[in-house]
């Protein structure tokens, strides 16, 4: 696959923590309120807020939650008013990174993801620096057990997908973002099971990574980014090998 996201391939490896759980509701909780304000609580005709509410479903968040979220977003219930940010910088290697924030607070924001870059050996850099290194597309991971190649691509290219490919024992369909709900559907109608699906920015090219001491520094810098409460998804264009990932465990 050409631009192919490590660093989606390495975050769905590691899945989601049972101690971060909570953490992940908080972001999706955010994801869900600013799509219900932007677009309306009723997810039929708000497609936006109907992938994050199924990626809520997907992580096993109470219906409560949800509802909850969706009316705090569309004013029913009282609730913060979060600003959507985007940061670009980056990491060692020279590796492009990009940022998605929901923040209450964009001068805090601002401040503690530059302080996330400098202390872990990136520079956050100015706006429309990296971006246009990267292009919206939709992702679905599926164990490459659970059905055949060309049963998948049969499905995969009557839904509009663009890409099929394998990472591991994981297919990858690639898919642009408006298709992603339709391919989701098929393949449940197929019966077939998917790992996750997910809007992911996906690079144009990527940065090799042979070296074990230079893929530490990226992927901390990575994990210390996504920890943060008003993170959203970071993307990045680095790519390194399976063998090297091993030994950093």
């Amino acid at each position: 696959m050409s631009g192919h996201s490590k660093w989606h391939s390495i975050k769905h490896k590691k899945g989601a923590a049972d101690a971060k759980r909570g953490k992940l509701f908080g972001k999706l909780i955010r994801q869900i309120e600013v799509a219900a304000r932007q677009g309306g609580g009723d997810p039929k005709s708000n497609p936006t807020l109907a992938t994050m509410v199924q990626k809520a479903k997907d992580a096993s968040m109470p219906a409560d939650n949800i509802e909850r979220a969706i009316k705090r977003g569309t004013g029913e219930l009282e609730g913060v008013t979060y600003e959507q940010l985007a940061y670009e910088g980056y990491g060692p290697e020279g590796v492009a990174i990009l940022v998605d924030v929901l923040t209450d607070n964009r001068n805090r924001a601002a401040s503690e993801v530059r302080s996330l870059f400098t202390r872990n050996g990136g520079n956050m850099g100015e706006p429309g620096s990296v971006a246009w290194l990267f292009d919206k597309h939709g992702i679905i991971s599926i164990d490459a057990g659970a059905v055949g190649e060309d049963d998948l691509l049969e499905i995969a290219l009557e839904a509009g997908a663009e890409d099929v490919d394998t990472e591991g024992d994981v297919w990858e369909v690639r898919c642009p973002p408006d298709v992603l709900k339709d391919l989701r559907d098929r393949l449940e109608t197929a019966d077939v099971p998917f790992q996750s699906a997910d809007i992911t920015m996906i690079p144009q090219n990527t940065v090799p990574v042979s070296e074990k001491a230079a893929a530490q520094k990226i992927l901390k810098l990575m994990d210390a980014l996504e920890d943060h409460d008003d993170v959203q998804a970071v993307y990045a264009n680095f790519d390194i090998p399976d063998e090297i990932l091993a030994e950093v465990g």
